[in-house]
């Protein structure tokens, strides 16, 4: 029997679509017998022989899509896995776009190249070592050189680190030096917070932001053309005279662009005590050198500190959501009586942290949420600028629609104006900060950059300038420290500030429930599951009555008609609203094999005269409700795929 034929066999114990079973079969095919291909073969054939079918099925059955701005996934052997060819597959037809974006260019066009510290060391144990494999120990810094190849071999100069950089390009930095340059696009090679084996690829406009529909679709369109991969060696690349390399001066603007964002006083000498770690990411060279720069002395947790791929010493995943990757940093902490702990993850973008309950730094630390972070930043800063009478004229914040609905009472408060209902993604705030820039509108709000004071979304993204777009951890951290300084200033903590503004504005709770579908059989529950809720939504969840349904597919609806895949994919988006003061919002995950419902249930401001055990009573019974909705409206949406929820599903983080 021939490969093929035993392959084809082994589909048939795998419960998936027959197309998908197909497909898989003509790329295998492509795989192994066409010369690009050969360097695969070894392990292809390995894995055929060791009947590895879920796995052989799962890696052919599709290109890996190329989502809202580039793709990212794991790394490995075949066209659904992060490796040169996927790779070199987006880098070609991202020069084909900037051909066709900028036709008659007086220069030459250029890109800027940015890289994390990921290496593939196939911790999934899917290959055999004992035979050749071009993927492993492929690293962050390798993508992007052979990016630059591919660049160069299209015409196309490529701003990068030195080959012999111990540096690296956080993404911030990344969006800040396109601007800085005028470059006409970038890549930064990176998979974020991801497992170690994962990596990929997202592509950045002239704007320093990633596209948005059309232009998004315009460019996945150009991808998914190209039948050939034009390529040189990296030597050739580097002597062509189109590799440039990145200098310290975009480094030291874009810390000095960051110190800039403060709006309060630095600290005196061991005033504050705040702990600091990149997670072994790339933060050190920018949100560490931040906070530096505003004179913080930020203790590092020393194990944590080296940049490295493999994320050795971080408890279940490097990423600063996640409260488990705390750990060691409050031990830092507890021996440093710190008043705040500051982390950062893998491509310093998001941040997170944990702040002490006692104002001397020696009680318990408090996780401070995502959507925690959005509301402290944005009343900080609303209000220093106010008290500062430095209030910008038409002050402007921005949102995603999943992000705490308690930005936007802290905004209005302060009467300023507030865009609230942006897709998941930091590119529309991007888009809106565009808009700003170029017709001095977005929607019924007015104004410009200059006008912008902070943009936020629950997962734990900041920026605090216009002249970045994208999140800046760098940025973020500057203000959490100053946030948290001038509190310790006032004789209070972070976590009073936060009791403070759930008086004040109301006690909001946001919880995400994640529904996890892997594989897939799980894709397909995936979009089932989504597709019956928007046909027959439930007419109330956990006891309360569904008020408002709002589709964002719905081309008669506020977003309008559709601007092409890219944005049939980002909308896939239902708005459970349940009265004034609760909703429930289902999204598919961009990046993971899963759907997310974000829940919110809020109160409104405490009463003058109420007791604190009365407000209690209504905190709690805000609490209760947002458990009711997590486990009534997870049986309904595993119940149309016909399942059950697993025991432990409807957990929260509290």
């Amino acid at each position: 029997m021939d490969l093929l034929a035993s392959v084809k066999q082994g589909f048939q114990g795998i419960d998936a679509d027959s197309a998908y079973k197909d497909k898989a079969l003509v790329f295998l095919n492509q795989w192994l017998t066409q010369p690009d291909f050969a360097a695969y073969r070894p392990q292809i054939e390995w894995l055929i022989a060791s009947s590895r079918w879920s796995d052989l099925l799962d890696a052919f059955y599709q290109v890996m899509p190329f989502g809202t701005g580039g793709r990212r996934g794991g790394v490995g052997i075949g066209p659904n896995r992060m490796n040169l060819w996927t790779l070199g597959a987006s880098v070609q037809g991202h020069c084909e776009y900037l051909k066709a974006r900028f036709p008659g260019h007086a220069k030459p066009l250029t890109v800027v190249l940015a890289y994390d510290v990921r290496q593939f060391e196939d911790n999934r144990k899917v290959y055999n070592l004992a035979l050749p494999n071009p993927v492993l120990h492929l690293s962050s810094r390798d993508f992007a050189q052979y990016a630059a190849c591919v660049y160069v071999a299209n015409g196309v100069h490529a701003h990068i680190l030195p080959a012999e950089s111990k540096r690296y390009l956080a993404t911030p930095e990344l969006s800040f030096a396109i601007r800085m340059l005028q470059a006409n696009g970038g890549l930064n090679i990176s998979a974020s917070h991801n497992p170690p084996d994962d990596n990929g690829g997202k592509f950045y406009d002239e704007r320093g932001g990633q596209p948005v529909p059309p232009d998004d679709q315009i460019m996945s369109d150009f991808v998914d053309q190209v039948t050939t991969i034009k390529s040189i060696p990296w030597a050739d690349a580097v002597r062509s005279g189109r590799v440039h390399w990145l200098d310290d001066s975009t480094h030291k603007a874009y810390i000095a662009l960051c110190k800039r964002q403060a709006v309060s006083t630095p600290p005196r000498f061991d005033e504050f005590r705040l702990v600091y770690t990149p997670l072994h990411g790339v933060g050190s060279m920018t949100a560490m050198e931040a906070l530096q720069a505003q004179g913080f002395r930020p203790i590092p947790v020393p194990e944590q500190m080296e940049p490295n791929g493999q994320f050795p010493n971080v408890t279940k995943s490097p990423n600063p959501e996640v409260p488990e990757s705390l750990d060691r940093a409050e031990v830092v902490a507890r021996a440093n009586q710190a008043h705040l702990v500051l982390a950062t993850d893998p491509d310093a973008d998001r941040v997170g942290g944990l702040a002490c309950r006692d104002k001397d730094g020696k009680g318990d630390y408090r996780v401070i949420t995502g959507n925690e972070i959005c509301a402290l930043l944005t009343h900080y800063k609303l209000s220093q600028l106010s008290k500062n009478g430095a209030l910008p004229p038409s002050p402007i914040v921005l949102r995603t629609e999943v992000t705490t609905s308690l930005v936007s009472r802290i905004t209005r408060s302060f009467g300023a104006q507030v865009v609230e209902n942006l897709l998941v993604g930091f590119k529309y705030i991007a888009e809106v900060l565009w808009q700003l820039e170029s017709t001095g509108a977005y929607e019924d709000v007015r104004g410009t950059p200059a006008d912008y004071i902070i943009g936020s979304e629950e997962s734990h993204g900041v920026l605090t300038t216009p002249e970045i777009r994208d999140k800046d951890a760098a940025g973020a951290c500057v203000l959490m420290a100053e946030m948290a300084l001038e509190q310790k200033r006032q004789g209070r903590t972070v976590v009073e500030y936060l009791e403070s503004l759930s008086k004040q504005y109301g006690y909001f709770r946001n919880e995400v429930l994640n529904i996890i579908m892997t594989g897939i059989e799980g894709k397909s529950n995936m979009i089932r599951m989504l597709d019956t809720l928007r046909k027959t939504p439930p007419a109330s969840i956990g006891g309360l009555k569904v008020t408002g349904f709002e589709d964002l597919r719905n081309e008669e609806g506020r977003m309008g008609p559709m601007k092409g895949a890219t944005d049939f994919a980002s909308r896939n988006f239902l708005i459970f609203r349940l009265g004034e003061n609760a909703k429930v919002v289902l999204r598919p995950s961009g990046t993971e094999p899963k759907a997310k419902a974000y829940l919110e249930v809020c109160t409104p401001p405490c009463a003058p005269g109420t007791t604190p055990e009365a407000w209690a009573k209504i905190c709690k019974a805000c609490d209760e409700q947002v458990q009711k909705l997590a486990t009534e409206f997870l049986s309904q949406a595993m119940a149309t795929v016909g399942q059950k929820p697993a025991p432990g599903g409807d957990k929260l983080s509290r």
